[in-house]
């Protein structure tokens, strides 16, 4: 599936100043909290009333995708800002500042819904790839003769001719395509395809691992449960690490682990032994041996050497050479 890029929209862009950000279910529509809604409509039908520019606007607990098949778009999510050519999804989580300025006559589609209706039943079916796709505002861009790309045409004109019928709201058809079209956007999301307001979202992922770590690193959590807290795979959780700290997961959690270690060493007067009991190894070999390839140094002989002031191997992820570290666990240079 071949991406393309963006261009920076021109000045005109810009949004005109308003006291507060409009907020609104749809477009133009005054905003009822805790509706449950699922509503599809062509990107014409709401656009041209508003000379094919939709400006900032917000909407709360509604989760939105603009599907444009043909034409482009000046898009706004947030503070990032690009222009759009189709085939492309623009996904707008729940509180995120959009607005769009569509070329005249672009073709698409425009899908809000509330999470019970992609939830509620069949949670562990779809909520991996809901939580995936809605992390983070941002783009997904598909080439024209992209099977893909095709094949979310034809399921959200189904679903559109669907949304048309009567009663149809009651019908389980229409959630069953909403699914279906969140799946196949997830996982173009997975896959790559993915631009646009995504750092602060991945740094907001990255400072709740951060304190999940705190919070579990003595009870030795898997990595799986780690990811699954966060709602991520673990090759996701540890692209995510990686590209924040340049390590894994795992090796993120070892050096907290090691970090504390040395911390016991230095200020609890008990054996080896009974710390790596504190600190959730069972085998106190197992935790010597983790120790030393963490440190390059026992425990007992990391200890020796802080008390009679000599500098120490730094906690490293593994694999890597050993620096050297303060008693705080500070770096510094050998003497």
């Amino acid at each position: 599936m071949a991406a393309t890029a963006s261009r920076r929209p021109s000045s005109t862009a810009t949004r005109r100043p308003v006291a507060a950000i409009p907020r609104f279910a749809l477009y133009g529509e005054a905003a009822r909290p805790g509706e449950e809604l699922l509503h599809i409509e062509e990107v014409q039908s709401r656009s041209r009333l508003y000379h094919w520019e939709i400006d900032a606007h917000v909407h709360q607990g509604l989760y939105q995708i603009l599907w444009i098949g043909a034409g482009e778009a000046e898009v706004m999510l947030d503070e990032w800002r690009a222009r759009v050519q189709g085939p492309a999804a623009i996904v707008v989580p729940p509180g995120v500042v959009h607005g769009f300025r569509f070329e005249p006559e672009t073709q698409g589609r425009v899908l809000t819904l509330s999470a019970r209706f992609l939830v509620e039943g069949e949670f562990e079916g779809i909520g991996a790839a809901f939580r995936s796709l809605f992390m983070a505002p941002g783009v997904l861009h598909f080439s024209e003769d992209d099977g893909e790309a095709q094949r979310l045409n034809v399921q959200l004109a189904e679903l559109s001719a669907e949304f048309a019928l009567p009663g149809a709201a009651d019908a389980p058809v229409l959630r069953w395509l909403a699914r279906a079209v969140v799946w196949r956007l997830a996982r173009a999301s997975d896959q790559g395809q993915r631009e646009g307001g995504e750092s602060r979202a991945h740094r907001a992922l990255f400072t709740r691992f951060l304190l999940l770590v705190e919070q579990h690193f003595l009870a030795h959590w898997p990595m799986e449960r780690y990811a699954s807290r966060l709602g991520l795979s673990t090759q996701r959780l540890n692209r995510l690490v990686r590209g924040e700290r340049g390590c894994t997961a795992l090796e993120l959690v070892h050096e907290r682990l090691t970090r504390e270690a040395c911390r016991r060493l230095i200020y609890v007067a008990a054996p080896a032994a009974s710390l790596a009991l504190e600190l959730g190894f069972e085998d106190p070999a197992y935790f010597s041996r983790f120790f030393r390839r963490r440190t390059g140094a026992s425990p007992q002989q990391w200890r020796r050497a802080h008390a009679e002031g000599r500098v120490q191997a730094e906690p490293a992820p593994e694999g890597a050479a050993p620096g050297v570290m303060t008693p705080d666990g500070g770096p510094r240079r050998p003497a």
